[in-house]
């Protein structure tokens, strides 16, 4: 432990005449620059905390108007209009030492006070005109590349009261709160949107539950609803959390963390403990800068902020299992990392003499871990199995086996570590010469071996022996952008600031006279290790279930899409429709995933992209009769409807989350609603989401082009259905992640990749038959043999 580590500088004997203490300079050493860290630290973090609280005001600004309020004294004109000299009155004339305050002191600290309270009032008042500014969402509805005059007025008051150089969390005071549609905007478009999915009988029924809900229990529930909204921040994030993350019982591998990929094609270092040095020195930097809040707020068209809520959380978190629900656990300042390595956990301090550890030292200390043969204690070979498994047993066992004495301090040393770090075995990565290498990959960062990642972190750097990296990350504290803000800071850094040797190493002296990583101890009773073999055999299970595909749709990208005057991301939403009809003969209800942050504490919500214009289309493309230009209005038709679906959801206008609140409003008040229960449980056959690219703009990827990321994915979220994410790379690349279950016989994520490559090319050969190839005979891919599934 480290305060074992530096309790070792003092040394001492007991003698006859005395105690004889010496005294170790270099521990006495570190332990000034830590503290000296340390105050540095806080005021920094006091002074950020100050700057980010009178935001878009400063500190300065209090003293101006003081200063006018003084000036004001000595030249006879009152801008108070008599309350200065009302607070003069006000003052007490004797000061507590028995001293009377002359009339000069009182008039000074009355002006003074006046100018403070009107400073307050003005932060105020630009706070709330800024939220006023940026509740109007009108923008976001018009075209792409005109924008109205009143956009462009409404932009300019944006930027003036943004004020200069915010901080990260400067615009949270200023967000609007998420709004509460309508009910009967929201049952509307439920049922449209069930539509295409529903025979004529079905969707009379649905119709009569959803009209008898509006007129019965809707009202009711709405109010509470409202309610709500008053006084939360979000009425809908701590729900979500809570229960759709925290309380479901399932096992989180594969069914709710998800996986980000590193570089496609470049590995900037095959030396494995080198290139997790650069990156955990990369992500301390990161740390450091969350923790001061100085990274610079994500911002819409570069000027409408976007709330930072969900970043707080991305260091020191561990998801705690219980029995009936799972608790987010965020810690501060803690300053080790827990690294495991074939079985052993070890743990490897990040801080010397007051400073991080610099990536030359972490590369030893990686090293180390590595050249270390040792065997792991009994039970600990597969501990982490009980994060991949359901979270009862987990909840029992960590309560029965790990409450007390070592077993309790080694875990309290794992869930209270800045993230974990496992140094894989076994070398992955896309490899073009490899035909299933992505889909390796992929597996692994997902679900591994299902013991050598700690699921509940909230996230896991994973290190390969190769020099490639990934992460995966726990879902409940935030999605999947917020991750990937981190994971773009970096990689830019480990590639263009930090770099490596000749060699390979990591650059800087090497310095050997660091203590060594510590292994964690256990002592693990043979009925633990039976619970820890049970929940390994459960997630097993899961895994090898997993059927996942990678594709590199290299044919096109955002660049020619953009060109054919249409949003990319409609265009792939109705490539997947499209491949979804061919692969099933059927539409299914579809998710697609979108951001609420333009509201305060805003997260996710749905949009449901099988629309009755997406399945005209559809039926279009499959109509041998139909003629180019009636595909193509078609198309245009589908298009702007998802378009506008997507902006509804984004500026609070969706159905999924209201409706989800007010089931769980229901089941509060006892109330029960057939309507609600229908909804909240139809099966999302695809489920879908588009991983951001490029948030923070530190690589100009048209002048290294290799320096892009494959993005990430997630497990299927259906038994029978699909799980597809997709990044759009640059101008001329679109990777697709898609996964399903082995145990599904009409699944298969190959096939199912072969008919969105075949789709794409489809669509786009509505605008420019030139470029259709030859998909069928594209290398890429084969006929499947029989229809038989890859294995």
């Amino acid at each position: 432990m480290a305060e074992a580590h530096q309790a070792v500088g003092f040394q001492f004997t007991v003698r006859p005449d005395g105690v004889d203490l010496k005294l170790s300079q270099e521990v006495i050493k570190n332990i000034y620059l830590s503290g000296v860290t340390a105050w540095k630290k806080r005021a920094i973090q006091f002074k950020n905390g100050v700057l980010a609280g009178v935001y878009p005001a400063s500190p300065s600004s209090w003293l101006i108007v003081v200063i006018a309020m003084m000036s004001s004294l000595y030249i006879r004109v009152d801008p108070s209009l008599g309350m200065i000299d009302a607070i003069k009155e006000n003052l007490p004339h004797r000061s507590e030492t028995g001293n009377y305050l002359s009339a000069q002191t009182r008039a000074v600290l009355s002006a003074i006070l006046f100018a403070t309270g009107l400073w307050l009032f003005l932060i105020y008042l630009l706070r709330y005109t800024l939220k006023a500014l940026l509740s109007y969402h009108g923008w976001i509805f018009e075209s792409h590349g005109k924008m109205s005059t009143s956009t462009k007025l409404w932009l300019s008051l944006v930027k003036m009261f943004s004020g200069r150089r915010p901080l990260l969390y400067s615009f949270q005071a200023s967000l609007p709160r998420l709004p509460v549609p309508s009910v009967d905007d929201t049952i509307q478009r439920y049922l449209e949107s069930v539509r295409p999915l529903l025979d004529t009988k079905q969707y009379n029924q649905m119709e009569i539950l959803a009209n008898d809900f509006k007129e019965s229990k809707a009202a009711q529930l709405q109010r509470y609803l409202i309610l709500k909204s008053w006084w939360a921040t979000n009425y809908v994030s701590d729900w979500w959390e809570e229960y759709i993350y925290l309380r479901s019982r399932s096992p989180i591998m594969v069914n709710s963390n998800f996986y980000i990929m590193d570089l496609l094609y470049m590995t900037p270092t095959h030396r494995q403990a080198a290139r997790a040095g650069n990156v955990v020195h990369a992500m301390l930097q990161y740390r450091r800068k969350l923790e001061r809040g100085e990274h610079a707020p994500l911002r819409a068209l570069g000027t409408v902020p976007m709330c930072s809520t969900q970043m707080e959380r991305m260091f020191n978190t561990t998801r705690i299992p219980g029995i009936e629900t799972d608790i987010v656990q965020h810690l501060t300042d803690r300053k080790h990392l827990l690294v495991y390595h074939k079985g052993r956990f070890f743990q490897v301090w990040l801080y010397t003499g007051g400073r991080h550890l610099l990536p030359s030292e972490l590369e030893t200390q990686f090293q180390r871990i590595l050249n270390d043969t040792s065997e792991p204690q009994p039970g600990e070979l597969k501990l982490a199995a009980l994060t991949a498994g359901s979270r009862v047993p987990w909840a029992r066992a960590r309560i029965k086996y790990f409450g007390q004495g070592v077993n309790k301090a080694s875990l309290d040393a794992i869930e209270s570590a800045a993230f974990f770090l496992t140094l894989d075995d076994e070398p992955q990565g896309y490899d073009p010469a490899k035909t299933r290498s992505l889909d390796s990959y992929a597996k692994s960062l997902l679900h591994g071996k299902c013991y050598d990642r700690w699921f509940d972190k909230s996230f896991n750097l994973i290190s390969y022996p190769n020099g490639k990296m990934g992460i995966n990350a726990e879902h409940s504290w935030a999605d999947a952008p917020i991750v990937g803000h981190m994971w773009e800071y970096v990689l830019a850094t480990d590639c263009f600031h930090l770099g490596y040797t000749e060699e390979g190493h990591c650059k800087g002296d090497v310095n050997k006279g660091l203590p060594c990583p510590s292994r964690l101890q256990w002592q693990i009773p043979a009925e633990c290790q039976e619970a820890i073999e049970k929940s390994y055999l459960s997630a097993k299970q899961i895994a090898d279930d997993v059927d996942f595909h990678g594709c590199l749709f290299t044919e096109f990208g955002k660049g020619l899409i953009k060109k054919c005057r249409t949003s990319p991301d409609a265009f792939i939403q109705l490539a997947l429709q499209l491949a979804q009809f061919r692969d099933q003969g059927v539409f299914c209800l579809t998710y697609e995933s979108s951001m609420t942050r333009m509201f305060r504490d805003g997260r996710t919500e749905t949009v449901r992209s099988c629309t009755s214009e997406a399945e005209a289309f559809v039926r279009a493309m499959e109509d041998a009769g139909a003629t180019k230009a009636q595909r193509l209005a078609l198309f245009r038709k589908a298009a702007d409807k998802h378009q506008n679906m997507y902006r509804l959801a984004m500026t609070g206008s969706g159905i999924d989350r209201h409706l989800f609140c007010l089931y769980i409003v229901s089941k509060y008040l006892g109330v029960d609603s057939p309507f609600l229960k229908k909804v909240l449980s139809e099966p999302w056959k695809l489920s879908t989401s588009q991983t951001p690219q490029q948030q923070l703009n530190l690589v100009d990827i048209n002048k290294f082009p290799k320096y892009v990321g494959a993005g990430g994915g997630f497990g299927p979220v259906a038994d029978d259905g699909y799980g597809v994410s997709y990044i759009i790379v640059g101008e001329n690349l679109i990777t697709f992640h898609i996964s399903c279950k082995f145990s599904c016989p009409d699944t298969d994520s190959y096939r199912f990749g072969q008919h969105i490559w075949k789709a794409m090319v489809d669509i786009q050969a509505l605008f420019k038959p030139e470029n259709n190839k030859k998909i069928v005979e594209h290398a890429k891919y084969t006929q499947l043999e029989n229809g038989k599934k890859h294995i």
